[in-house]
């Protein structure tokens, strides 16, 4: 197991993650991007797609969380982050585009 590192917009957060949830959190990820692609390319009024919901437990657990509803483009799209423990609870928004980066970085390290 080694350590998955999420950039926010004001720091960072690292937690113990396997290449194994890597490589689905991406899955995820791609079929969001596909759904948000769609809505962009849909006039007048895009068909509603499904949100993202992603749950992982190993040490902590983590819930990445994005409605692709209400968002423009891939590119203006936004996640919820939830890190928890039994200690502390860090929930923050980040950007998806920045999220797909620190997972691309972390497969690259794990290979």
């Amino acid at each position: 197991m080694s350590q998955l590192r999420l950039n926010l917009s004001q720091g960072s957060v690292v937690i113990d993650f396997t290449p194994e949830a890597a490589l689905k959190l991406k899955q995820e990820i791609n079929q969001l991007m596909q759904s948000l692609k769609a809505i962009a390319s849909q006039t007048p009024k895009p068909t509603p797609q499904k949100p993202m919901e992603y749950h992982y437990t190993g040490e902590v657990f983590l819930e990445v969380f994005c409605n692709p509803n209400i968002y423009p483009s891939p590119f203006a799209a936004k996640v919820l982050l939830t890190v928890r423990d039994d200690k502390i609870r860090l929930t923050t928004e980040t950007e998806l585009t920045r999220l797909l980066e620190d997972l691309e970085e972390y497969l690259a390290q794990a290979r």
